[in-house]
């Protein structure tokens, strides 16, 4: 999962420690100087350097970090990296490292790594989302709805969801509210029986905004705690299905709206998640498919394009693959 993002993580690491491995040693001796302390950032003297990694000390100037930060910012991109995200990142690489001396008694790894985590988490700020307290602050039943395009999983992920939500003690109730296609009924039904959850649905080509209120009235009627709501997949260029959306978002007002797409699909996947919300306001994201995903540019970028958090990540077919998003430990994974 993510191997081309881990690779250029790991690729940058490298290339760091290298232009102090080839400094050749010296013998004079620097004074001492704190952890982390301002030095002139253009251009270290490879002596400089030297003597101060006899020290245990790593001095970072511009002219050292200058290429390793170039292809850190070639290889962002080819993982599909959103370009603002790429930008941001390596600002605030630079920010932290450029014109510093640092003790390296860990290592320089360390020191360039803890500085990569810093600059990750920075743009991932938007992803701090507490579910427990979501659904604990807002009065039942909490009404979720799942929307995005065709055929990124958005029925599977609403069922894994149900599973999530059992596990915290939750009652669920389902709603098909995707009822142009065919056979959707059906495919929500078989997740309905295994799981054991009422399905409320119409016939095929009946009104969602119907269903989707029926559902709601059947929670309060029988004190359920989530009423979790499927739709059709639509793209935001489609006026007719948008503006259905915008029917559903005013009778049935949804207490969240989960915008569900593939992480597979990169770029892609951003900028429908932006138009999207452009269009009709989403407020989380949930990325599919996961486990396929070799680049990791839709999961490290989508929260700060569109300033909307990353819920969860979903992977395989069982109703465990589900797993909420915590951005330390997805940093982590990364460097790791």
């Amino acid at each position: 999962m993510f191997e081309s993002l881990k690779s250029s993580l790991k690729r940058f690491k490298k290339e760091i420690k290298s232009t102090f491995e080839d400094s050749p040693p010296e013998s004079d001796v620097l004074p001492a100087s704190d952890t982390k302390e301002e030095t002139p950032s253009e251009t270290i003297s490879l002596k400089d350097k030297a003597s101060s990694l006899a020290q245990g000390k790593a001095i970072f100037d511009q002219k050292g970090l200058s290429s390793p930060l170039h292809d850190l910012e070639l290889s962002l991109l080819s993982s599909d990296v959103e370009i603002s995200v790429v930008d941001a990142i390596i600002d605030a690489v630079r920010k932290d490292l450029v014109g510093t001396t640092r003790k390296i008694t860990t290592g320089i790894d360390n020191v360039v790594e803890e500085t990569l985590k810093k600059a990750l988490l920075s743009v991932l700020d938007e992803s701090t989302f507490d579910f427990k307290s979501f659904l604990s602050s807002n009065p039942p039943p909490v009404v979720i709805i799942f929307v995005g395009v065709n055929g990124v999983g958005k029925t599977t992920t609403l069922a894994k969801f149900a599973h999530f939500l059992d596990s915290m003690g939750y009652s669920t109730v389902l709603a098909n509210g995707d009822t142009y296609r065919a056979g959707a009924n059906e495919q929500l039904n078989v997740h309905s029986e295994a799981l054991g959850k009422k399905l409320i649905t119409h016939q095929q080509g009946g009104d969602p905004t119907a269903v989707l209120y029926d559902a709601v009235e059947y929670a309060k009627a029988h004190g359920m705690d989530v009423v979790l709501c499927d739709t059709a997949g639509r793209l935001h260029t489609n006026k007719d299905l948008m503006s259905q959306l915008e029917k559903i978002n005013r009778v049935v007002s949804p207490d969240l709206t989960i915008f569900v797409d593939e992480a597979i699909a990169g770029q892609d996947a951003i900028n429908r998640a932006r138009d999207f919300n452009e269009m009709a306001p989403i407020n989380g994201v949930i990325l599919t498919k996961t486990d396929a995903d070799t680049s990791g540019g839709a999961a490290i970028s989508i929260a700060h394009a569109i300033k909307k958090p990353i819920l969860f990540l979903g992977s395989g077919q069982e109703y465990e693959d589900l797993e909420p998003f915590n951005s330390i430990t997805f940093v982590d994974n990364l460097l790791n």
